[in-house]
């Protein structure tokens, strides 16, 4: 019979009974260090606790309650017979391995092999990664409301303070209920949706909404009408989606309906902005919107209304949505937070037809299951105490304020070199250039001057014979937007003269 290893000498551990740090703390720190060092090889015996306690001149409770939390750990193991030895493979060897040595383009073939879709992804970007702090006159930024960012601060603490299981549980797809149904009461209320909150889906941002629906009702090569010119999201969720893009010019009125069932009558969607059309800001007639929905409801169509920016409208009653018109549920609404709380809130809705509520669930699931629960339970909160309502009332006022404070810095500064008029809503204005200028070459004369304008014909499938440039001025005050409209003006003399 094989003789049991003899335990090994053990080396100086050094406890120190002064410490405030326990003795069982202490000897575990020691043993652990020395395993690693290699004071203590792979497969040595350490003496029995009794001996080791004699050897410390402590209580053996003390030894054992350290080789217990060693054992546990992995850096020992104690085996009938063979008493307590140091493992052969360490928690540290599985935890940090050797890297390999870093892939470089020789190792491989060439470009990285992507799936069909993973190509038509990177194709599709929408635009630059935006991470840096925006500059004037970035469009889609807003202002940051201090009320807004200490209320949402409170809320969040008491909800964690004393957050339930419900709310750390897997959650439903289609979102948190009391978060759909505060939704569902201010869309009836403010925008004249037709819904319940069994159709509201909570999503992360507009851009998610979007997605979803494209990827749920578009097969590759389904033909869909995209206003021209038109957001750049929506154009990049249908080529991600290998949809054929037909593109339909936007007058006055919105968009041209009789332009699409010329060009594509059989269109299986139709992507639009009725309320405040991106980036024009013109609104659809209600005439276009029945010839739309008309359109839809005869060739079984479907309709992505994009009510991005709906809550900033300064003259009037905001209007009725699209989807409110809606008799035979073909309409898929969407909005979001993001555009009026805080970019990184990342929460935004679908309203669903009842026909689709069930593909929607389903697909979400497989996407990402469901929103923050939390953040969700933040959010109902803060729309059912008032705090939305009252912080969408005093944005419409400042926002009012600063698109007065951009028109008269460019009739005084960009006169002769870009044209700008107020608008009835949003968050920017369209800046007309003269006839025949370049407007990517003036934006980017604009963006080396530390001007964020993007070019007008940048957001067009088609070319066009006018020309402008985009320009939000939500996010700064009228001293800034002065000051800014100065910097443009020398960014645009340069380039128009």
């Amino acid at each position: 019979m094989a003789r049991r290893a003899r335990a090994v000498a053990m080396p100086a551990l050094g406890l120190d009974r002064a410490s405030d740090v326990p003795l069982h703390r202490q000897l575990y720190e020691a043993l652990r260090q020395a395993i690693l060092e290699g004071r203590l090889r792979p497969g040595a015996r350490l003496p029995s606790t009794r001996a080791l306690a004699v050897e410390l001149g402590s209580s053996r409770n003390t030894v054992l309650a350290a080789v217990e939390h060693l054992t546990d750990e992995g850096y020992l193991e104690g085996r009938v017979g063979a008493g307590t030895t140091v493992r052969g493979t360490l928690p540290e060897a599985l935890l940090h391995t050797r890297p390999g040595p870093a892939p470089s383009a020789r190792n491989g073939a060439g470009a990285p092999q992507l799936s069909r879709r993973g190509a038509l992804l990177i194709r599709a970007r929408s635009g630059p990664r935006l991470g840096a702090a925006a500059r004037p006159f970035r469009p889609g930024a807003p202002a940051y409301d201090d009320d807004v960012i200490k209320r949402w601060g409170q809320l969040t603490a008491r909800h964690w303070g004393g957050v339930g299981r419900h709310l750390l549980d897997y959650g439903d797809p289609m979102g948190f209920m009391p978060l759909r149904e505060a939704i569902a009461t201010y869309l009836r209320e403010a925008r004249a949706v037709r819904c319940e909150a069994g159709q509201v889906m909570v999503v992360s941002g507009s851009q998610h909404g979007l997605d979803l629906a494209v990827r749920l009702l578009l097969d590759p090569g389904d033909r869909a009408w995209l206003e021209d010119p038109g957001y750049l999201g929506a154009r990049g969720a249908l080529m991600a989606a290998a949809a054929r893009l037909v593109p339909v010019p936007v007058d006055g009125e919105g968009l041209e309906v009789a332009r699409g069932m010329r060009a594509a009558p059989h269109a299986r969607l139709a992507y639009v902005t009725p309320s405040h059309q991106y980036p024009l800001g013109v609104t659809m007639s209600l005439a276009r919107r029945l010839a739309l929905l008309e359109w839809a409801h005869t060739r079984r169509a479907w309709i992505v209304e994009d009510d991005y920016d709906s809550e900033y409208r300064y003259t009037g009653r905001p209007l009725a949505s699209l989807q409110g018109l809606d008799r035979h549920g073909r309409v898929i609404y969407i909005g979001t937070f993001s555009k009026v709380l805080f970019p990184a809130l990342r929460l935004g809705y679908v309203v669903v037809p009842p026909a689709l509520v069930d593909a929607f669930a389903a697909a979400r699931g497989l996407v990402d299951r469901h929103p923050p629960s939390v953040t969700q339970a933040v959010l109902a909160e803060f729309i059912a105490e008032g705090s939305f309502a009252r912080h969408v009332r005093r944005m419409r006022m400042r926002y009012a304020e600063q698109q007065a404070a951009l028109v008269q810095a460019a009739r005084r500064e960009l006169d002769g070199v870009l044209e700008v008029s107020p608008a009835e809503a949003g968050m920017h204005l369209v800046g007309w250039l003269p006839t025949g200028a370049d407007d990517r070459a003036a934006s980017a004369a604009a963006l080396a001057a530390g001007i964020e304008a993007p070019a007008l014909s940048s957001f067009r499938l088609r070319p066009s014979r006018s020309s402008g440039l985009l320009l939000g001025y939500a996010a700064w005050q009228p001293s800034e937007l002065r000051a800014a409209a100065k910097t443009l003006a020398a960014a645009l003399h340069r380039v128009c003269e």
